[in-house]
């Protein structure tokens, strides 16, 4: 065991217990040694590599530079980490490789480092303190300016594990009022609460919940931050204490009122939960999925299918929203009624509303496209009478349960693309979900801990696909923040391919692996970042021609360019920039050279009505024949075709580009 003081001499003592299992090394690259793909491990022996075969990665300290390693079996324990630690420094190419620490509760490693907090006594004279720090051969890295005579020191090179007894003399000196080495832990920037089961497994009132979306476990790789989730609902209590964080707000809007203030009227505490479910800071009291993206919130109070709701898209798109989440739509049937004649009802959605759908998925995030999120509906009814839950570019998610089934109200249908966690609508192991409620007693919960918190300020009863979504949104921007080049509809495949299929025997999967409970399953958020991870790059190559050719009326225009190079195809993108009034005229094809064997490719066939202009990037999974080019040659000379085929509106060809990789 080493100790340590929090507080002074007269502070705390804290205890570590040195690990028998586990290695920290360092290479003099801060390259790895263990568990990176074999370009980016750090060169060493084969006796060192023979002995690191013994090991398996446990975490690491990226800005520390290290790695902790943890034997595979427990055989050995104390003599192969210290034969281990023998052979890795004799090598050239490890800076060094020590014993690592364990809190004694939890066992999860702590490393120290040769560093020191120090703190004189605030009155202390400078010439004291230089004596001190030299007689203990301490070198200054920074003076804190957060507290009067405060350093950030380091020791003497291979100081090691001696720093704790460094730490403790110097407590004993007169003129130190506190001092600690510097320790570092895995870091969770965000929380999980108890009531939480949602985003991890945990246990309530006695019972293990285990029917999450993995969310907490994706945060190591990613917390959002970078991102933007737009909530359009009814208002967001923008004083909350998990949304008072710095620049954590932006763009406030109110479509309904025309104004900046976003803040809900009386019963208007929908759009509180919701945005808590995505984006909650988990500072005080409830986390969202994806806690470090920040908050758009746009309230919504209008009638459906009003102007009120289209603006709301082109605001979001237009000031930098990444996602999208609306937890709204037609009336729902009473989900246990089944006679109930709302169950039938179409509704339509409006073109004002299409349009604007399509504006933020062309034009937003600089052409990615915005992904949107729509409930699936809580009427126990097809959501392809749903004509905005069901429309082919956003995404429609359902509600499952903590029995990690289908929630009882919980729409279903084709359009249904994934399941997120919610509550159940009838008897079960929770209450439903917990999330942010209006401040106080206005909200869900007046104030009560059988409702939430004793001061009201969060719910434990939230649920219905309305909380399933802005969940989803989370896990959305999670992906985003995580790799932010991918598109909406990558996006949305990224989604497709993580999901966890629950529920076998009721699920009704078809061949393609998708139930019209669940769509392709529960979201899994960890293995949707994992799959967001940026691809490793082959060298791409950009062929670009740049010329404006008129587009007349009733006539094929063409561009061409020339490729020379004769390196097989491994992806190919290929960027069009049309300027025309009205591309439902238009159909676009691109035209490879004969010898590929590959036939033309249709890129645009008049979709889009009298939307203005295409500036679209095609590839292997917006447009799957692109993949036929993979592996071919590309040498010869690519075209690419507009045909216009209705009168009334002209335009240009501006710029045609391929991008390859080879």
């Amino acid at each position: 065991m080493v100790q340590f003081r929090y507080g002074g001499q007269n502070g705390q003592q804290y205890e570590l217990a040195i690990s028998d299992e586990h290695l920290v090394v360092r290479t003099e690259n801060r390259s790895a040694l263990v568990g990176a793909r074999p370009f980016e491990v750090a060169p060493v022996s084969p006796t060192a590599r023979s002995i690191l075969n013994e090991f398996e990665l446990a975490t690491r300290f990226r800005q520390a530079g290290v790695e902790i390693l943890r034997t595979k079996g427990p055989t050995e324990g104390v003599a192969l980490r210290d034969r281990a630690r023998e052979i890795l420094n004799q090598e050239p190419e490890v800076q060094f490789a020590g014993r690592v620490l364990v809190d004694p509760v939890s066992q999860q490693p702590i490393i120290y480092t040769e560093n020191l907090f120090l703190k004189f006594h605030s009155e202390e004279e400078l010439t004291v303190c230089q004596e001190v720090l030299r007689r203990y051969d301490l070198t200054i890295k920074r003076q804190l300016e957060y507290a009067p005579n405060a350093y950030f020191v380091s020791a003497s090179a291979n100081t090691g594990i001696a720093i704790f007894d460094i730490a403790e003399r110097l407590l004993n000196e007169e003129s130190v009022d506190l001092c600690h080495p510097e320790l570092v832990r895995e870091l969770r920037q965000r929380q999980v609460f108890p009531q939480q089961w949602h985003l991890k497994q945990t246990t309530i009132n006695g019972k293990v919940i285990n029917a999450h979306a993995n969310a907490e476990a994706a945060w190591k790789l990613s917390d959002g931050t970078g991102t933007i989730i737009a909530i359009v609902d009814d208002g967001v209590d923008l004083d909350h204490e998990e949304f008072r964080s710095s620049g954590k707000i932006v763009a406030p809007r109110d479509v309904t009122r025309k104004t900046d203030n976003p803040r809900p009227g009386n019963d208007n505490n929908h759009g509180t939960g919701c945005a808590g479910v995505a984006c909650a800071n988990g500072n005080f009291g409830a986390s969202g999925v994806a806690p470090g993206a920040k908050l758009m919130p746009i309230r919504l109070a209008s009638a459906l299918g009003s102007q009120d709701e289209a603006d709301a898209f082109v605001w979001a798109a237009q000031n930098g929203a990444d996602v999208i989440s609306c937890s709204w739509g037609p009336s729902d049937g009473v989900w246990f009624e089944r006679n109930d004649p709302v169950h039938n009802q179409k509704v339509p959605l409006p073109d004002s509303t299409r349009l604007a759908i399509e504006f933020a998925i062309n034009k937003g995030r600089n052409g990615k496209g915005c992904v949107i999120l729509f409930a699936a509906g809580n009427g126990n009814e097809s959501v392809d009478n749903d004509g905005y839950a069901s429309y082919q570019k956003v995404i429609a998610v359902a509600a499952c349960n903590d029995y990690g089934t289908r929630s009882a109200y919980s729409d279903f249908g084709q359009a249904v693309w994934c399941a997120f966690p919610s509550n159940n609508g009838e008897s079960s192991q929770t209450t439903g979900i917990w999330t942010t409620d209006r401040s106080g007693v206005v909200g869900y919960n007046s104030g009560s801990r059988n409702l939430g918190d004793a001061p009201g300020n969060y719910t434990n009863q939230f649920g219905g696909t309305s909380s399933a979504c802005p969940g989803a949104a989370g896990v959305a921007a999670l992906i985003i923040a995580r790799n932010p080049n991918l598109r909406w509809d990558e996006v949305r495949d990224i989604i497709k391919r993580s999901c966890d299929r629950i529920d076998q025997a009721g699920g009704k999967y078809d061949a393609n692996g998708r139930s019209p409970f669940y769509g392709y399953g529960r979201m899994n958020a960890l293995k949707a970042v994992e799959l967001a991870k940026p691809p490793e790059t082959s060298p791409i190559s950009r062929f670009q021609a740049v010329q404006d050719i008129p587009i007349n009326d009733l006539q094929i225009s063409t561009l061409s360019l020339a490729i020379a190079s004769t390196n097989l195809i491994k992806s190919i993108k290929v960027n069009v920039d049309i300027e025309h009034t009205f591309i439902g005229d238009l159909i676009v094809t691109l035209l490879p050279p004969v010898q590929t064997g590959i036939p033309p490719v249709i890129l645009h066939d008049r979709q889009g009505g009298a939307t203005d202009n295409i500036k679209t990037t095609y590839d292997e999974i917006n447009t799957l024949k692109l993949a036929a080019f993979k592996g071919k040659n590309p040498q010869g000379t690519w075209t690419l075709e507009v045909a216009d085929k209705a009168e009334g509106d002209t335009g240009k060809i501006r710029r045609f580009t391929i991008e390859m990789g080879f």
